[in-house]
C-alpha cells in the first residue's frame, strides 16, 4: 500500500496526518506502530485519519492513534492540525469546521497567522465517568503511588487526566512519576498525567506525561484540564497563558458546565508518500 501523508507539529507535538477520503486507507496496529516508529518509519508522537463524517451534520470524522498502536479519544493539538490540514488539502473551504471524534463533536476554527482555536466542549469532572475511581467528586484526590500520596486533580477533556501542582516543572519527575501514575488501578483505563506550575492568575508552566507515549512537547487536552483543574482551586482566573515545552497556548474557561476554548498554532513540516 503506497500511503501519502502529511507531517505536522502543533507546538512540536507531532503527527502524521493522513486523509482518507480521497485514498484507500486500511492501518492495522502494525502498520500504525511502523508509521510511527522514528527510526525506521516517519516518526510521530500521534497518527490522526481523516474520514468522512457518519453523522449528517458535520464535516469530518477524525481517529486518532498513538504511536503505538492505540486508538485514543481526543488529542487538542491534533485538532488544531485537522483544522488546517483539511483546509490545505482542500477538503474544505469553511473556516468553521464540525468533527465528530470519539470523544464526540469538536467545532475547530481557523483563523489568522496559523492559528486555530478549539472549542474543546465542557470538562468531564465526575469520577465514574472520567473514568477514575473515587466515591464522590473533588477538587483533588489522594492518590497513593509506590507507598508515596500525591493530591491530584482528575478531569476528562473526552479522555483521561491527572493533573499533580509542582513547584518547578524543570525539576518534576515527569517520566518516572508520570508512567508510575499513567497505569495507576484507580484510572482504568489509564492516563495523561499534567505537573503544573502555577506563576500567577493568568500563567502556567505545564509539562504531560501522555498515555502511549510518553512526555510529548505539547499536549492541548493536558493544558485543558491542567487549566481545569487548576480553576477549580481558585488558582487562575478564566483565560490562562499555559507554556509547554513547545510553545504557548491560551486556554479559556469560564467554570463548571461551560465549554473550554484552546488557541494555538497548527504548523505542516512535509508532504510525502510512505510504501506499507
Amino acid at each position: 500500500m503506497r500511503l501519502k501523508f502529511t507531517k505536522m507539529h502543533g507546538l512540536g507535538n507531532d503527527f502524521v496526518m493522513v486523509d482518507a477520503i480521497t485514498q484507500r486507507v486500511k492501518l492495522s496496529p502494525e502498520k500504525i506502530r511502523a508509521l510511527g516508529d522514528r527510526h525506521t518509519g516517519i516518526g510521530c508522537d500521534q497518527i490522526l485519519v481523516v474520514e468522512a463524517p457518519r453523522n449528517p451534520d458535520v464535516d469530518f470524522r477524525y481517529r486518532i492513534y498513538n504511536a503505538d498502536g492505540s486508538e485514543v479519544e481526543n488529542c487538542g493539538n491534533g485538532a488544531r492540525c485537522f483544522a488546517r490540514f483539511v483546509r490545505d488539502r482542500r477538503l474544505t473551504s469553511k473556516d468553521s469546521i464540525l468533527v465528530e471524534t470519539a470523544a464526540g463533536i469538536l467545532q475547530l476554527n481557523v483563523q489568522d497567522r496559523d492559528q486555530v482555536s478549539v472549542d474543546m466542549g465542557a470538562p468531564i469532572l465526575e469520577p465514574q465517568e472520567i473514568p477514575f475511581d473515587a466515591d464522590i467528586q473533588a477538587e483533588t484526590y489522594p492518590l497513593d503511588v509506590g507507598g508515596e500520596v500525591y493530591n491530584v486533580g482528575a478531569v476528562s477533556m473526552g479522555n483521561p487526566h491527572a493533573v499533580l501542582l509542582v513547584e518547578d516543572v524543570d525539576t518534576a519527575p515527569v517520566d518516572a512519576l508520570g508512567a508510575a501514575i499513567e497505569c495507576h488501578p484507580r484510572f482504568p483505563q489509564k492516563v495523561n498525567v499534567g505537573f503544573l506550575q502555577i506563576e500567577d492568575r493568568t500563567r502556567a508552566r505545564l509539562r504531560v506525561f501522555e498515555r502511549g507515549v510518553g512526555e510529548t512537547r505539547a499536549c492541548g487536552t493536558g493544558a485543558c484540564a491542567a487549566m481545569v483543574s487548576a480553576r477549580l482551586r481558585d488558582l487562575v482566573d478564566e483565560e490562562v497563558q499555559i507554556q509547554l515545552p513547545g510553545g504557548t497556548l491560551t486556554i479559556h474557561w469560564p467554570g463548571p458546565g461551560e465549554p473550554v476554548t484552546m488557541t494555538g498554532p497548527a504548523t505542516a513540516v512535509y508532504h510525502g508518500q510512505i510504501v506499507l
